[in-house]
């Protein structure tokens, strides 16, 4: 059970993080633990987390194969067992970790409660993709879906470098240097740079 910080309260040496999961594919009770029941306190948190009662105050929420999930900063997270999905976050790795499930790893307590959000999840972070390529556009990075080559407003969205995740079909660069397939992922200079004559579902992601 983890969260992170944001680029406000983030100290030196530490780096704001926002994410997103995007769920491929979940077992039928898969679940993902999200936010609170109801609104806590920074010392019911703690307490919960040095007990291991925190999971019982946290909203799990059930995850199914096109479920997109927004993370702001401060959402206190967790994954569950039975999923396959997609992370894509602001380029950090500042992570503090409240409660490991009885591992000996180091848990965070001091600044995990200095930047967690003790309220419920919104439910506007949560949708089911439907139509349209673009589903994250926010202040911190953008992710789309694409489905064979890209469209005008795709190409012009992506002049600089990025990553392309293919979940159906393969991507390749147009110089013949580089090539990824499902489950693998190709940084590109340019989303002009690549062949998408190969390409099923593709997933498109840089930095804002």
């Amino acid at each position: 059970v983890q969260v992170h910080p944001s680029d406000a309260n983030a100290l030196p040496g530490e780096a704001g993080k926002e994410e997103c999961w995007l769920v491929l594919d979940a077992e039928p009770d898969a679940r993902l633990a999200i936010g609170f029941e109801r609104p806590v306190t920074a010392e019911e948190i703690a307490a919960a987390a040095l007990d291991g009662t925190i999971e019982a105050l946290l909203t799990c929420h059930p995850a199914r194969p096109g479920d997109l999930f927004y993370l702001p900063a401060g959402t206190v997270h967790a994954i569950g067992p039975g999923l396959s999905l997609v992370e894509v976050q602001q380029a950090s790795d500042t992570t503090f970790r409240l409660y490991d499930y009885g591992r000996p790893r180091e848990l965070h307590l001091e600044r995990a409660l200095a930047v967690a959000e003790g309220t419920p999840y919104a439910a506007k972070h949560r949708r089911t993709i439907a139509s349209g390529p673009v589903l994250v556009d926010g202040p911190h990075f953008r992710l789309d879906r694409v489905e064979g080559a890209p469209d005008a407003a795709t190409l012009a969205a992506y002049p600089g470098a990025l990553l392309a995740l293919p979940l159906v079909g393969a991507v390749a660069a147009k110089d013949g240097s580089a090539r990824a397939g499902a489950g693998e992922c190709l940084v590109a200079d340019g989303l002009e740079s690549l062949d998408f004559s190969a390409a099923g579902v593709t997933l498109l992601t840089r930095a804002a």
